[in-house]
């Protein structure tokens, strides 16, 4: 099966991406909870985190450390695994900037 071409990635969509990932590691109990234990958080604070971009760079890591659940979701979400890289490479910049 022939996938469309992904336009280019731009900040806001490294940010949804990232955003897509975090509502999928809330859909998998187990998995969630590994990630916060890892991040320090609770889940009465991952909202407030999910807004900051080094957060959403640590949770594409998660993701990129972890291939079996990258593979998974980048099945569901029907996109590329190294849009993953790609991604997390954007945040770092907006962070460093």
């Amino acid at each position: 099966m022939i996938r469309q071409k992904e336009p280019p990635l731009d900040i806001e969509g490294a940010e949804r991406l990232a955003i897509e990932a975090l509502a999928f590691l809330a859909s998998e109990p187990e998995e969630l909870g590994r990630f916060l234990a890892l991040v320090g958080l609770g889940p009465e604070t991952l909202r407030d985190a999910a807004a900051d971009p080094g957060f959403l760079a640590g949770v594409l890591e998660y993701f990129m450390e972890n291939e079996a659940l990258l593979l998974v979701f980048a099945a569901r979400a029907n996109i590329r695994p190294t849009m993953f890289a790609a991604a997390r490479y954007l945040l770092d910049r907006e962070i460093t900037e």
